[in-house]
């Protein structure tokens, strides 16, 4: 593997919640150009994963590293708004990036006319519906000129018109070559959109696969039951 063809990298990592193990002995490393998604039960610690691939949270144990130079935003499945206007909220986040004046008007522009929402740029971002505020995030991040996106269920609650247009949003954000991250419990979803699937339960990784092999006859055996939806518990 070359020098920093990985972007994250994490070995025996765990993370606890008091005495509750969300994370456990967590070993893997995310390529650049990946699209993967993480799938599993409810508490299963897809959120917690992508929270502590982020850097919101540190490890209970073991190693995480990241490549200093990589650019990340994460979009949370319901996006905080604030009592603004939908061009303040993509403003604001440049801002505390350190983009301010012209540099800052220009990529909100583009970001708001890549999500479609140039036309609602006065409105206050509250009274979007629930996938224009998601469209919203997703700007949001984008103007962030990202290498790294990840996404807590993006369409989670959407009804099936938003669910495409953000799905089509993240296709395109492969094909600018952003790596992308995502939980998703819809698995016809993550045929859509990824190139490789982890299976988590309990907070451990059980299957590392390709999504064709994934979801081929010979699957792997840790993921056939949550597949057929026989759910441990």
């Amino acid at each position: 593997m070359s020098e920093h063809a990985w972007m994250l990298s994490l070995h025996s990592v765990g993370y606890d919640y008091g005495r509750v193990a969300a994370l456990r002995d967590i070993t893997l490393s995310v390529q650049r150009g990946e699209r993967v998604a993480f799938v599993g039960a409810n508490g299963s610690g897809k959120s917690t994963l992508l929270r502590l691939m982020h850097g919101l949270i540190a490890p209970t144990h073991g190693a995480f590293a990241r490549v200093d130079s990589v650019r990340q935003a994460m979009v949370f499945q319901r996006p905080f708004m604030l009592r603004a206007s939908v061009r303040t909220n993509v403003l604001l986040g440049l801002w505390l990036s350190g983009v301010r004046g012209s540099s800052a008007r220009e990529r909100c522009a583009q970001a708001l006319a890549h999500v479609g929402l140039s036309g609602e740029a006065e409105r206050p971002a509250r009274s979007l519906s629930g996938g224009q505020q998601q469209r919203l995030a997703l700007a949001r991040a984008l103007a962030l000129r990202p290498d790294l996106i990840l996404l807590d269920e993006p369409t989670a609650s959407l009804d099936p018109t938003a669910k495409r247009e953000v799905e089509a949003l993240i296709e395109d954000f492969a094909v600018q070559g952003i790596t992308v991250l995502m939980s998703s419990h819809n698995l016809g979803q993550v045929k859509r959109l990824a190139t490789r699937v982890i299976y988590l339960e309990h907070g451990r990784v059980l299957a590392d696969a390709p999504t064709d092999r994934f979801f081929a006859a010979d699957a792997p055996s840790a993921a056939v039951p949550f597949l057929k939806g026989e759910l441990p518990w």
